[in-house]
C-alpha cells in the first residue's frame, strides 16, 4: 500500500463527507449539484460544490480510488501546492466546459469529482506516459498514453452522441486543465516528452475543430 499525502487524504475525506451528506439529504444534494438553471440564477457556488457530490457509493469509490493511485505521482513530480491547484482548476474547468456546451439546457444537472480526477490523471500521464494502467475488462496493462488518447477520443464521441448519463464534457475539461497546467508548471516537458505532448493535444484540437464546424 502506497503512502498517502495529507492533502490527498483531506480531498478524499471532503468528497466522502459531502457525498454521504448528499446521499442522505435530497435538499442538500439538489441545492449544491451542478445545474444549469441554478447557475444561471446566480448560484455559481454549484460550479465548485458539485465536484464533491456523487450519485452513489460506486461513483464515489471509483473516483477516489483513481485519485488515490495518481495523486502521489503528481505530488512527487510537482509538489503538493501545484497538485491542489491542478485538482481545483480541473474541477472548475470541467464544469465551465459543461456550462458552455449545455448553457441553454436548463434541466441539465451533473455531480462528481471526475473532472478534477481526470486532470490529475492527465498530469500523471505527461510525466509517466509508459506506466501501465489496468482496466476492469482488460487483463493486461495498457500504456498510459494510449489510455489517455483513447479516453479523450471516447469523450468526444460521448459528447457528440450524448449517450449514457455521463458528463463527458466535464471529463474533457478536466483533462484540458491538467494538461495545460502541467505544461505551464514544467515547460521542459515540451522538449523532453514532445511526442506525448503532441499525442495528447490531438483530441483537444479535434474537439475544437469539430465544435467550430458545428459537429458538437
Amino acid at each position: 500500500m502506497q503512502d498517502i499525502h495529507i492533502a490527498t487524504l483531506i480531498i478524499i475525506a471532503a468528497n466522502v463527507a459531502i457525498s454521504i451528506k448528499g446521499f442522505n439529504d435530497f435538499t442538500f444534494f439538489e441545492k449544491y449539484k451542478f445545474n444549469i438553471a441554478g447557475i444561471r440564477r446566480g448560484e455559481q457556488i454549484r460550479m465548485f460544490t458539485s465536484g464533491f457530490l456523487h450519485v452513489d457509493f460506486t461513483h464515489l469509490l471509483f473516483n477516489m480510488i483513481t485519485l488515490y493511485f495518481f495523486a502521489s505521482v503528481v505530488i512527487g513530480a510537482l509538489g503538493v501546492t501545484k497538485f491542489v491547484l491542478i485538482y481545483l482548476a480541473s474541477l472548475l474547468v470541467g464544469n465551465l466546459l459543461s456550462l458552455y456546451f449545455h448553457k441553454d439546457e436548463y434541466h441539465y444537472s451533473a455531480v462528481g469529482a471526475s473532472g478534477a480526477v481526470t486532470g490529475i490523471l492527465y498530469a500523471a500521464i505527461l510525466f509517466y506516459p509508459d506506466m501501465g494502467l489496468y482496466l476492469f475488462f482488460i487483463p493486461i496493462a495498457i500504456p498510459a498514453w494510449i489510455f489517455g488518447l483513447l479516453y479523450l477520443l471516447y469523450s468526444i464521441y460521448g459528447m457528440k452522441s450524448r449517450r449514457g448519463n455521463i458528463g463527458h464534457d466535464a471529463h474533457f475539461g478536466g483533462a484540458i486543465a491538467g494538461y495545460a497546467l502541467t505544461l505551464a508548471f514544467v515547460p521542459t516537458l515540451v522538449q523532453t516528452s514532445l511526442w506525448i505532448v503532441i499525442v495528447l493535444a490531438v483530441p483537444i484540437v479535434l474537439l475544437f475543430v469539430l465544435h467550430k464546424l458545428g459537429k458538437i
